[in-house]
């Protein structure tokens, strides 16, 4: 029995519990229709690409489909072959509080932690 591509790319991105809890309570106060966080790497940034937040209330074809908790991730293939064995996480810091994406594929990134190269 074989593993789909798209199950063993979510099983290969990982969604923290801090998250998971985060995209909840986002959805429930402010969600506007939404169900999920959409995650995505775009090209930009000052690395050479960054990392995209958003909502979504359904996924797109080809989506792979995260779930921890009850809260809900999709992410676009391209983007997730450059999230292969990430994980979000959600960080509360003195100064902010962010989604924050720990990439073992990352080379560098930018003071920000919101761009990357790889």
């Amino acid at each position: 029995m074989s593993t789909s591509p798209l199950l063993s790319a979510a099983a290969q991105i990982g969604l923290s519990p801090a998250a998971a809890a985060r995209i909840k309570i986002i959805l429930a106060e402010d969600g506007d229709g939404a169900k999920a966080l959409r995650v995505a790497v775009l090209g930009g940034g000052c690395s050479g690409f960054r990392y995209d937040f958003g909502f979504a209330a359904a996924p797109d074809a080809g989506d792979i489909v995260l779930e921890r908790d009850g809260a809900l991730v999709f992410v676009d293939p391209v983007s997730a072959d450059f999230l292969q064995g990430a994980e979000l996480d959600y960080v509360e810091q003195l100064i902010g509080s962010s989604f924050q994406i720990k990439n073992p594929n990352a080379k560098s990134g930018c003071g920000c932690g919101v761009s990357f190269s790889v």
